[in-house]
């Protein structure tokens, strides 16, 4: 089953979702959700991406992402939909909670 890319207006909605509660912001960058996560040190930010690779391989939808040192830059997108989709918003819900327990 093809997953269809999300109109403007449910990514406005499920973005503002994603940043309440006072978690630092995800932003939209054309057809990707964005987010730097930054942890004390390497260690933590390979341990948050090993947690957070698990997820992804079990949902079947694959971050790009980027580590140096404590930081890590994550770009979702479903390349299939042309565009964010329901996935990565899921995605990044999981990850925010990953994070959370890492530091």
């Amino acid at each position: 089953m093809k997953i269809s890319a999300l109109p403007p207006t449910d990514v406005n909605a499920a973005l503002s979702e994603l940043n309440a509660g006072g978690q630092p912001a995800w932003t939209v960058s054309g057809a990707k959700l964005t987010r730097k996560f930054q942890f004390p040190d390497f260690v933590t930010a390979f341990g948050f991406m090993s947690q957070a690779a698990l997820v992804a391989e079990r949902m079947n939808h694959h971050p790009e992402w980027f580590n140096v040192y404590g930081n890590v830059i994550v770009e979702l997108t479903t390349h299939d939909a042309s565009g964010l989709t329901r996935l990565d918003f899921e995605l990044a819900r999981a990850m925010n909670k990953i994070a959370a327990l890492a530091t």
